[in-house]
């Protein structure tokens, strides 16, 4: 589990090709620290396990199922990534829960400055935009932002110069691929409650019924 907070932003150093897979070797520092083989780190918004690791940089085995769902597939050697240790008991929740199982992939339409801050909007599959809400959270990247526009198949959201500096959305341009991943709790609700959404829709037609 993270938070969507990025603690760093790291460089891919290496791309080596195994099976259908790959694994990378990614330049790092906070996120070497106090860490364990075994540990889950969150790249790019992906829960990955750390293979090995050294005090500058981390390796991660890639499987295919992944790379084909998430823009790993897409990254080359330098690329900057966003890097998060997972979440510690007692720690802070600076951002909201995340889980680090990429929902979809988004893509740029505008990413304009206005002002010192900047606008991004991101086209979705049209299958979950219903995980998107005004107000609500979602994570691009692995990074935790709130939504400030709904669009039919799209939202928009607005970056402050601090996340331009820390992340590797500063570095996006229209057409870029994006890792999405939606609130955790908003696919519990429609999980548990699957009559839910019939439910409601059921209710407002017999009230608009009633109406005339």
């Amino acid at each position: 589990m993270f938070t969507g907070i990025v603690e760093e932003t790291g460089t891919l150093l290496e791309l080596e090709p195994r099976g259908s897979g790959r694994r990378l070797k990614i330049a790092a520092r906070s996120a070497c620290e106090d860490l364990a083989i075994g540990d889950s780190i969150a790249v790019d918004g992906c829960c990955l396990t750390a293979v090995e690791a050294g005090p500058d940089y981390l390796f991660f085995d890639v499987l295919a199922e992944t790379m084909r769902l998430t823009r790993l597939a897409q990254v080359a050697v330098g690329d900057p990534l966003n890097l998060e240790r997972s979440l510690r008991y007692a720690g802070k929740v600076g951002g909201h829960f995340v889980s680090g199982h990429i929902d979809a992939l988004g893509t740029v339409e505008e990413f304009s400055a206005r002002g010192s801050d900047h606008y991004l909007r991101i086209a979705v599959p049209s299958a979950f935009s219903r995980y998107l809400i005004y107000k609500g959270s979602v994570a691009i990247n692995g990074v935790s932002l709130t939504v400030a526009e709904l669009h039919p198949d799209a939202f928009a959201v607005w970056l402050i110069p601090h996340t331009l500096k820390a992340t590797n959305l500063g570095g996006l341009t229209p057409g870029a691929v994006v890792n999405l991943e939606f609130d955790l709790l908003g696919k519990y609700v429609e999980r548990l409650f699957p009559g839910f959404r019939e439910l409601k829709d059921s209710t407002t037609v017999q009230a608009d019924a009633r109406a005339v």
